[in-house]
């Protein structure tokens, strides 16, 4: 059995606390992240049964001494036919009338399936219950975020060293890449992007042909997995001199992440992050070109909750959260400037947890 202070445990218990006025004795828990962040277990293709009593995994034989290893605390059913059929038999051992499911990984077919091998059994949706846990992280989550910005940074200062003119987006975000690898990383944290000049005014831009030239714009969005969890940076260097309008636009957006940064803290409403950095960049008249949200948290995966944008967010920041501040000013057809750092919020304040320089002048190739 897993110590006492094993974060599974933990986790465990805090669900069931959650779980007492939803009344679902359970959670079925299927989407592959929340199966790993309730279990340990790291497999695919495998659910979870959590709450009351010993949690249970049900996965196939190819993960039959994966899942031995990796989470001894709980009962391991290794299924031989579908899935659904598995579920129903633990359901009846266990005698559970109710069970409770996240409708944000729950298909419409497959709860359709569920309502069908489950016919005397309420179905009930449990909305937001884990994705309200993984926001706020245990300390050895922000120990592993830690050593994911540790490889990402160590992997980018190596990356500057070759850059050269000449190579291509695709070549540039393959060398880095490559970096974080050799740096320890499980894998990039998501599709790693590198955009020059009139590409990075598209934000999501997936790196082509394009060649760096001497003046050129540079824009870096990265991040590294490391122990399952991953970081998120961007940053913009310059290929040689720098134009006079890319200078001004890179301070407002330097000044807008760093008004949004000293906003952050314990308790601050999460729409007023994003209006802190979002107002220095409209009073420069580029409302119209900052249309994302200034953040968002990351941990298991690089979007999760709580989300830092200007409607429809509700909510404030709470200690443990770890989240991304990253305004942006885009110019379509020119180029574009986005500048990120991870935050963690703290009892107190926040703390930077990511430290590569920003300053104009040491982002000059």
């Amino acid at each position: 059995m897993p110590a006492r202070n094993d974060p599974v445990t933990a986790r465990l218990a805090r669900l069931r606390q959650k779980l007492k006025p939803r009344g679902a004795p359970a959670l079925l828990v299927t989407d592959p992240v929340n199966v790993t962040y309730m279990s340990g277990f790291t497999g695919d293709d495998s659910w979870l049964i959590a709450g009351a009593g010993r949690p249970c995994l049900i996965t196939d034989f190819r993960y039959a001494e994966q899942a031995e290893h990796e989470c001894p605390g709980a009962r391991r059913v290794i299924r031989r036919g579908a899935m659904v059929e598995a579920l129903a038999k633990v359901v009846r051992q266990r005698r559970l009338s109710t069970l409770g499911f996240d409708p944000d990984s729950v298909s419409v077919a497959l709860r359709a399936r569920l309502a069908k091998a489950l016919k005397d059994v309420r179905l009930v949706p449990v909305p937001e219950v884990l994705s309200s846990l993984r926001a706020r992280k245990d300390e050895g989550e922000v120990k592993a975020i830690r050593r994911a910005v540790g490889v990402a940074e160590e992997a980018f200062r190596e990356f500057r060293r070759k850059i050269r003119p000449g190579m291509t987006e695709g070549r540039l975000a393959a060398e880095l890449d490559h970096q974080m690898r050799l740096a320890g990383a499980e894998c990039p944290a998501f599709p790693t992007i590198c955009a020059v000049d009139a590409s990075a005014s598209m934000p999501h831009h997936r790196p082509g042909p394009k060649r760096l030239r001497r003046g050129s714009v540079l824009l870096v969005d990265f991040g590294a997995r490391v122990a399952g969890y991953v970081c998120d940076l961007t940053r913009v260097l310059f290929a040689g001199r720098i134009r006079l309008q890319v200078r001004w636009v890179y301070g407002l957006v330097q000044d807008a992440q760093a008004a949004a940064i000293e906003k952050a803290g314990p308790g601050v409403p999460l729409i007023e992050v994003d209006k802190a950095a979002r107002k220095i960049i409209q009073d420069a008249g580029y409302n119209d070109c900052f249309q994302h949200g200034t953040g968002h948290g990351l941990g298991m995966a690089v979007h999760e909750p709580p989300s830092i944008g200007p409607k429809g967010v509700k909510g404030n920041l709470e200690p443990g959260m770890v989240v991304t501040v990253e305004p942006g000013i885009y110019l379509r057809g020119r180029f574009g400037i986005r500048i990120e750092d991870d935050v963690l919020v703290t009892g107190s304040g926040r703390q930077v947890l990511t430290h590569l320089e920003k300053d104009l002048a040491a982002m000059v190739l």
